[in-house]
């Protein structure tokens, strides 16, 4: 600001003057560096909310990884307890039961286990989160791990903001579905050309002329009021990564495959 009323003081004193080829000039300046000052703002104001951004997904990866922490070690002292069950139910020879009681630690095992099989702590920290969150509201949430993610381009946060809206996106249709069994999907995976990221629910189906709008921002398949911001956040982060998104959908399941080229 100090400049600048420099600058608009020595143009007030040359104006003052008859040289009307210097009150050209200096208004020329005035008025590039003024161009100049609010291209700077904007750049400083964009760097600001990336930055607020990246802090309030970092506040959100180690929250979800605190959690998965408090998990695993409230499933350590629970397994040793379902252990003593076990043993309880075997001195009895109660079989029938050990055997039922066994497949139910089994499964739960099974969920815990499958979410944290990636190298990136901070994707097993929010699939364990949706484990949970999906568990609170009676859905299955199924997911398969082939690819530890060892090598893939994306920051951690976005591909976590990905799934993350991807799965969100999964829950709301599913709130909406008169489904008695309601299932979302997380398989991830990888090919030697490409990492691949699927989500599929057994919601309704996404209306054919919404496929080609649904990305957008305000584009919503809710009945209720919604923001429809979701996927297009997540069409912005795979295209800045050179990624592919695709959508499937029919009366029977709705899949967003996400792809990412390896190398790149």
């Amino acid at each position: 600001m100090f400049v600048c009323e420099i600058m608009v003081f020595s143009y007030h004193e040359v104006i003052t003057e008859e040289n009307v080829e210097d009150k050209s000039i200096y208004l020329l300046l005035l008025i590039i560096f003024t161009i100049i000052l609010m291209v700077c703002l904007v750049i400083l104001v964009r760097s600001y909310k990336k930055l607020t951004e990246s802090n309030r997904l970092l506040q959100e990866g180690l929250e979800n990884l605190g959690r998965l922490n408090d998990k695993l070690r409230m499933d350590r002292h629970d397994y040793l307890n379902h252990l003593q069950i076990i043993y309880g139910l075997m001195e009895l020879g109660e079989y029938d039961e050990m055997n039922s009681y066994l497949k139910k630690v089994y499964k739960e095992l099974l969920k815990t286990g499958k979410a944290i099989k990636t190298s990136k702590p901070a994707i097993n920290a929010l699939l364990a989160a949706k484990l949970a969150e999906c568990d609170s509201k009676g859905i299955e949430l199924l997911i398969e791990v082939k690819s530890d993610l060892k090598d893939i381009r994306i920051e951690d946060w976005e591909l976590c903001k990905v799934l993350s809206n991807l799965v969100d996106n999964a829950v709301r249709a599913l709130d909406e579905s008169d489904k008695e069994e309601k299932i979302i999907s997380i398989n991830i995976t990888e090919t030697k050309e490409k990492y691949i990221f699927d989500v599929e629910d057994n919601g309704p189906m996404i209306p054919e002329e919404l496929r080609n709008q649904i990305f957008k921002k305000g584009v919503t398949t809710k009945k209720t009021e919604g923001h429809g911001m979701g996927l297009a956040i997540v069409s912005k982060i795979v295209n800045e990564n050179n990624g592919e998104v695709k959508l499937e959908s029919n009366t029977e399941k709705t899949v967003f495959s996400v792809e990412f080229k390896k190398g790149e």
